[in-house]
């Protein structure tokens, strides 16, 4: 396969960084891939990809061998609460409904800006070093969770919520409306974070509000987003509290204006085939969270049908009390799984697809796809690189396979964000991770002491 031809031609052109002899998985509308690849990186973005032969064509500050791995686009994990990794692995037995009974209580309790800047650290790690490049978030003081996503290096679509009670940066209701605009007057047009706009769910944030929150995301022209059709009950609890009655909550959301190509719909479970043709006549988006989903068993959303009709779809691991992870591996392999068994069918849902929904197709769900998602001549350089010469990944005949079924974030090797390598043979460069495990030890204690007052600890059967 020929060099891709928007490079510059000549020889010994001055490059920033060139990756040769790798696996290339370009994910670009062709699939194309190079065996024995090369990707010249200059200015933060890829300006030549192609076979062994472009290396001498250009002088680099740096080369990076990648020994025959794949060098593909970085994933990208579509949902996230990040600071909740404070709370991974609590209430996971005993407790009837964790939202209520565990996570509301335990952030009442304990959030404070330290405690969401520290965690924030502490997840985007975890998620740098598993091969997420980008991410989008949804929770409270979201300044703090950009400033540590800025410090690890990675991107983040970061959106402050909009919920109908108090909460640990806004004591009024709604009060995050106004601590959304200031945080996109903050980080608007920033290289690495996008603010957005978040109305938390249609049964917690009033219709009034729910339109305020998209005006606010179209004055600034940010992206809006809202957790829609995660419980089969939606409509009806949006007709219990403010008195909103439809036959579904997406044709309630529809009824507000708020569906367009600048909304993403946080899960998308409980949709039928006219949900679906709404979704797709407004140009919407949905995160795809299938571990968090089953795991709370909440249901499967229709992902085959969704993808059929075209509708913009990317993965998401959702938050980490949810799911327990930020793994996009073990989160595209999984998706690939469970479709296939909720629909008898061993054809759908094909590696290839998977990973596509892991890179691109997140990138098109959060609308940056002109920008990351697939290595291309002109787009920003996140690309990461997986070992396949590990226990688990060899022999891999099958890369998209191997991506899918057998690699995990332990595979990860390298990992380079808008040019610059954040991640280099497994060992994080722009932090100090015993720094963050002495940070995170301090707030292990402090939620120890608290989770032991939760009701639900009184209501499990005695001998537990």
């Amino acid at each position: 396969m020929s060099v891709e031809a928007a490079r510059i031609p000549g020889n010994n052109q001055k490059a920033d960084l060139v990756i040769k002899n790798g696996h290339i998985l370009t994910i670009n509308a062709k699939k194309d891939a190079f065996v024995k690849g090369t990707i010249v990186i200059k200015d933060k973005k890829i300006i030549a990809i192609g076979d062994e032969n472009l290396e001498k064509q250009y002088k680099a500050s740096k080369v990076i061998n990648a020994n025959g791995n794949i060098v593909m686009p970085g994933m990208i994990n579509t949902h996230n609460h990040v600071p909740m990794v404070a709370f991974r692995s609590i209430g996971e037995e005993g407790v009837g409904n964790r939202l209520f009974d565990v996570f509301f209580p335990l952030e009442g309790k304990l959030l404070s800006r330290d405690l969401i800047y520290k965690a924030s650290i502490h997840g985007v790690i975890e998620m740098a070093m598993g091969g997420v490049t980008t991410y989008a978030d949804m929770y409270y003081h979201e300044d703090e969770v950009a400033k540590a996503t800025e410090k690890i290096g990675i991107r983040g679509v970061l959106g402050e919520t909009v919920i109908s009670f108090p909460t640990v940066d806004a004591p009024e209701p709604y009060g995050g409306l106004k601590y959304a605009e200031d945080f996109i007057k903050q980080y608007k047009n920033h290289e690495l974070i996008t603010p957005s706009v978040v109305a938390h769910a249609p049964y917690t944030v009033s219709p009034e509000m729910i339109k305020a929150s998209k005006d606010l995301a179209k004055k600034y022209q940010v992206p809006f987003a809202i957790h829609a059709a995660e419980f089969a009950d939606e409509a009806q609890r949006v007709e219990t509290k403010f008195g909103q009655k439809y036959p579904s909550v997406i044709k309630y959301l529809d009824s507000l204006g708020i569906l367009d190509e600048n909304t993403m719909l946080a899960h998308a479970i409980h949709i039928d085939d006219e949900d679906i043709n709404i979704i797709k006549q407004r140009g919407a988006t949905i995160a795809h969270n299938p571990i968090a989903n089953t795991k709370g068993a909440t249901g499967v959303a229709p992902a085959i049908k969704i993808d059929k009709a075209g509708i913009k779809m990317g993965l998401g691991t959702d938050g980490p009390m949810s799911s327990n992870t930020m793994d996009v591996f073990g989160t595209a392999g999984y998706a690939a799984r469970v479709h296939k068994l909720v629909n008898k069918d061993q054809s759908v849902m094909p590696p290839s697809k998977v990973v596509e929904l892991a890179t691109i197709g997140g990138a098109k769900a959060l609308g940056l796809d002109k920008k990351i998602g697939s290595l291309e001549v002109g787009k920003y350089a996140d690309i990461i690189i997986v070992d396949i010469h590990a226990p688990n990944t060899f022999p891999t005949y099958d890369p998209y396979a191997t991506l899918t079924y057998s690699a995990g974030p332990q595979n990860v090797r390298d990992v380079i964000v808008n040019g610059k390598l954040i991640v280099e043979n497994k060992k994080l460069k722009t932090y100090d991770y015993k720094k963050n495990l002495k940070d995170m030890e301090g707030i292990y204690k402090q939620v120890a002491e608290v989770e032991k007052t939760l009701p639900y600890h009184q209501q499990k059967p005695t001998g537990e």
